[in-house]
């Protein structure tokens, strides 16, 4: 049995040695931890709390029993909390960002001012959007029946959300819960089990009711239980899951045995189109952006570049002097999540350029600066590549993209759509009807006309379509997910 804290030993700013969990409103150290480990040491940071299957029913029950009085709750009252987790989220901007650093090897720009204020402007946007929910009266056939259209909250909502941009996952998955009126439980990722803590005392901090938004953490090995006892609890209504195409799998089959719905935002192998008359610039500006930020660690990242070969030669040798450019022999390279991560990609790389492919920019087997043992990998451009490699197939994760020259608009989206994953485009081209009738056919939860494919805020839906999954986060469509539709009629 977890043993339970007094919240008030942890301010809310300075990460305890060790993550609890949060249940009901109050913190809790379990017998067992797991070690997290950072990446620009590889070595442990800290340790969380494992929690075990009957601490998860227990998340479970503690947002059951809070859900009637939260979904009775004023929407005013939701509103204001949520604002004011924003604000205090807000306050502890620095240290939220340095727990991401720490945590999985985000950069500055990308952990302080990216991610972080993301996640802020979706929870004050959701908070905003909480006083518009309402039903609707239609006209029914019959002469002297009415009826209303109740849009209602669902119950107890479970949040699966994943390590590379905690703040703008976690949000979104506890934030679009509550404003829609259930109470919520978030498995945290075990690499970013700090960030999730803070965004749960935030809300704790805000005052929202104990028990509406519930942590749990646990190490890989122990997940499948875990997450299996939540989804089978009869309180849970639905799954929002974020994270890879291949454990997606597995939890929606988990969701289908108990006739669960779930919200799926999975992998991506997005792609950019660069066409014959693209701006040469923007395009560069664009791929490479969207190639390498947060080190290529983003489900929307430019994973596969398609060049138009009427302009190939003068495109790839601005990459290649644009990314010389921006190369610091005095920096370290960017840094990735794990040794596991890294292994993988570098296998993907030799694979590729045993079969042909060749480096366009970067290299690999040397050592990348881990001089303090962390886990680092400098950015990497593949060109000849082909489309049975691969690394033109799976999802990279890394600083990693790759370039294939193509003949045609049409050669370039049959290409673009032969992916099993349609979660992000970008289309470079100077004819506006021509980019919109391109991202027309393109088979992609959303599409950049000239600029990259890595693009998330809070006025517009986000997810995908095939492997990529289904449903949305952000905006109205992203409220409707929690709320269910009830017909009610009366004679007159």
């Amino acid at each position: 049995m977890a043993s339970q804290v007094d919240s008030s030993r942890s301010n809310g700013v300075s990460a305890p040695s060790v993550i609890p969990l949060i249940i009901n409103g109050k913190e809790e150290h379990t017998a067992s931890t797991f070690d997290v480990i950072s990446p620009y040491t590889n070595k442990t940071c800290w340790t969380a709390a494992s929690a075990t299957p009957e601490d998860a029913i227990r998340a479970a029950d503690a947002a059951d029993a809070a859900f009637p009085a939260w979904s009775q709750t004023k929407p005013t009252v939701r509103r204001d909390i949520l604002l004011k987790a924003a604000d205090i989220l807000e306050s502890r901007l620095e240290q939220c960002a340095e727990y991401m650093r720490t945590e999985m090897g985000a950069d500055v720009g990308a952990s302080q001012f990216f991610v972080v204020p993301l996640g802020i402007r979706m929870l004050r946007e959701v908070a905003g959007r909480i006083t518009s929910i309402c039903g609707s009266v239609p006209v029914v056939e019959e002469e002297g029946q009415s009826a209303i259209i109740y849009k209602e909250p669902m119950g107890v909502i479970l949040g699966l959300v994943p390590w590379n941009a905690p703040y703008v996952f976690g949000i979104r998955s506890a934030a679009c819960a509550l404003a829609a009126g259930n109470t919520t439980i978030l498995k945290s990722s075990e690499l970013t089990p700090c960030c999730y803590w803070a965004i749960t005392r935030a809300f704790e901090d805000a005052g929202l009711p104990a028990g509406c938004l519930n942590l749990v953490s646990c190490p890989p090995q122990s997940a499948p239980e875990v997450v299996n006892a939540m989804i089978e609890h009869p309180a849970v209504r639905k799954v929002n899951f974020t994270g890879s195409t291949a454990v997606g799998r597995k939890i929606a089959r988990a969701c289908g045995q108990n006739l669960k719905p779930c919200l799926m935002e999975l992998g991506g192998k997005n792609s950019s189109i660069v066409c014959a008359d693209a701006n040469i610039e923007t395009a560069v500006q664009g791929v490479l952006a969207g190639s390498f930020l947060n080190s290529g660690q983003i489900c929307m990242a430019t994973d596969r570049i398609l060049v138009h070969s009427s302009i190939a030669p003068t495109f790839v040798e601005a990459l290649k002097n644009a990314l010389n450019a921006k190369s610091d022999p005095s920096s370290p390279p960017p840094t990735l999540v794990n040794m596991a991560s890294k292994n993988r990609v570098e296998g993907l790389i030799s694979s590729a350029l045993s079969s042909g492919a060749h480096l366009i920019h970067g290299a690999i087997g040397k050592n990348d600066a881990q001089d303090e043992s962390g886990v680092r990998m400098a950015p990497v451009l593949l060109g000849g590549v082909k489309e049975d490699m691969a690394v033109w197939q799976e999802e990279a994760f890394a600083s990693l993209a790759a370039c294939m020259v193509v003949s045609s608009d049409e050669e370039a989206i049959r290409i673009a759509n032969s992916s099993g994953y349609g979660l992000s485009a970008a289309v470079f081209t100077e004819d506006l009807r021509k980019g919109l009738a391109m991202a027309k056919k393109i088979q992609s939860g959303a599409v950049h006309i000239n600029s990259m494919t890595i693009h998330d805020e809070p006025v517009l839906p986000h997810g995908g379509v095939k492997n990529s999954g289904w449903g949305r986060f952000n905006a109205a469509q992203g409220l409707d997910e929690f709320l269910v539709t009830k017909s009610v009629t009366w004679m007159d």
